[in-house]
């Protein structure tokens, strides 16, 4: 990561800043700060600082990692090299502003689910930065799903479509995938549903179904006495405008793409002092 940061910074630098070389004597030293200019949740302060450091420039941290702000609030302070400052501001900001963005969201949605119900990431998540990405959903509050497709079977309907059908699917991943990872089959509707449960699967994803549907699946589940042996997650098409009639069914996962792919940014801002 540390690799991959250094890159996007030099990446946006170029040859030079023409400007900053131009303009400011290479030995002037500045203080600046971060501002706040909306509320939400802040995320990305550990990054931020340790890049800060990685550069020479000295930091006075004011908020946390996870901590509300309000407009106006100081996130940081910064001192050192001018030249850096200016150098850096742009990539910090993104970083900062976007892990911001999506730890707020992610906290707003939290608090329109029941209590015990998880609400979780999805892969879908900025290339090469993706880990940021999960972080900032931790920091919200959410549970950051996979981070990489090594972390556990998860069998999809493309898989189906090439194995030939889902009792195949999970026989193969049983007898070829380690003990040690979890099963997860995504599903579209209760007959499939109960197919993955009977075949003893861990985690039964119901993606694009409807809340009445969810809710007819698990009443079939309980009939059967397979509720109890699932983590089921619900996943598809769900947004801040529908998760509440999620978060009302006796789920134990709602995961949603929303909160990293169609996230809006925290307004952020370097001020120098």
């Amino acid at each position: 990561m540390k690799e991959i940061i250094k890159h996007i910074i030099e990446e946006d630098i170029g040859f030079e800043d023409i400007t900053t070389n131009a303009l400011i004597n290479k030995d002037k030293i500045a203080k600046s700060i971060i501002i706040s200019k909306e509320n939400g949740i802040i995320a990305g302060i550990e990054i931020t600082k340790n890049i800060f450091s990685y550069y020479g420039l000295n930091t006075m941290v004011l908020k946390e990692d996870g901590d509300d702000v309000a407009i106006n609030d100081i996130i940081m302070e910064i001192e050192g090299n001018a030249q850096l400052i200016l150098n850096l501001e742009r990539t910090v900001l993104n970083i900062l502003m976007r892990m911001s963005g999506i730890a707020t969201i992610t906290n707003q949605m939290i608090k329109k689910v029941d209590k015990k119900i998880r609400v979780a990431g999805t892969r879908k998540i900025l290339p090469g930065l993706g880990f940021l990405d999960k972080e900032a959903i931790k920091i919200g509050g959410g549970d950051s799903h996979r981070f990489s497709l090594d972390d556990l079977v998860l069998i999809k309907d493309n898989h189906i479509a090439i194995v030939g059908s889902l009792e195949k699917a999970i026989k193969l991943a049983k007898e070829k995938v380690s003990f040690t990872k979890k099963i997860e089959v995504e599903v579209g509707n209760w007959m499939d549903g109960l197919k993955a449960a009977k075949l003893n699967v861990d985690i039964l994803m119901l993606d694009n179904m409807n809340v009445d549907e969810i809710n007819e699946t698990i009443a079939i589940l309980e009939k059967e006495n397979l509720r109890d042996n699932l983590i089921i997650e619900v996943s598809g098409g769900i947004n801040p405008d529908n998760i509440s009639a999620y978060g009302k069914t006796n789920v134990d996962v709602v995961s949603l793409g929303f909160i990293t792919h169609s996230v809006k940014s925290l307004d952020l801002s370097l001020n120098i002092k």
